[in-house]
């Protein structure tokens, strides 16, 4: 599928996307990281401009300029609400400049929760996963639907995280016509 073929910008509309990847650990004295910043705003635009409905918390806190302001009580309820109403999980792990795999503790507990929830995974970092990535994390795809999209693909073409999506919610989409149908008859 192609942005083109689509004929239209409303394939997501309908869908709630949450959408993560760190903040604490991407902060420094001069800023939250900018080449992740840049990532998750092309993530979050992409999404928008096909008609989903997004959760970040990149977003309410300001890429780490209002996280202060937040609790970690209230962050940890909002982003299992968060969790428990989207359609599909999209979290972001950078790799740092020497090839770890930047630290994040909220997004991989989220990624727990999103597996626990049964909801889906497109997870956006560099391909193959890196050797500094947990195991926990390299198998997660045995037991979680689990989608891998390579950073520098999306970034070079936004359009296949769409894809991805539509991918991911492919039954869900399928059961919702369906029911359509059936209410018609």
């Amino acid at each position: 599928m192609s942005r083109e073929a689509d004929n239209g910008t409303e394939v997501l509309n309908g869908l709630d996307l949450f959408v993560g990847g760190p903040i604490q650990h991407a902060l420094s004295p001069d800023g939250f990281t900018s080449d992740l910043e840049r990532t998750l705003k092309l993530v979050m635009e992409t999404l928008r401009e096909y008609g989903a409905n997004i959760y970040s918390a990149h977003t309410v806190e300001h890429f780490g300029d209002r996280t202060a302001h937040y609790t970690p009580e209230q962050v940890a309820a909002r982003d299992l609400r968060w969790m428990s109403k989207c359609d599909v999980f999209i979290p972001v792990l950078p790799v740092t400049e020497d090839g770890v795999l930047m630290r994040t503790d909220g997004t991989h507990v989220e990624l727990g929760w999103a597996t626990a929830l049964g909801r889906p995974i497109v997870l956006i970092t560099q391909q193959p996963i890196v050797e500094s990535a947990s195991h926990l994390l390299k198998g997660l795809h045995r037991v979680g639907d689990v989608q891998l999209l390579d950073v520098e693909r999306f970034a070079q073409a936004p359009f296949l995280l769409v894809e991805h999506v539509l991918r991911a919610t492919k039954r869900q989409r399928e059961a919702v016509r369906s029911s359509v149908v059936l209410a018609r008859a």
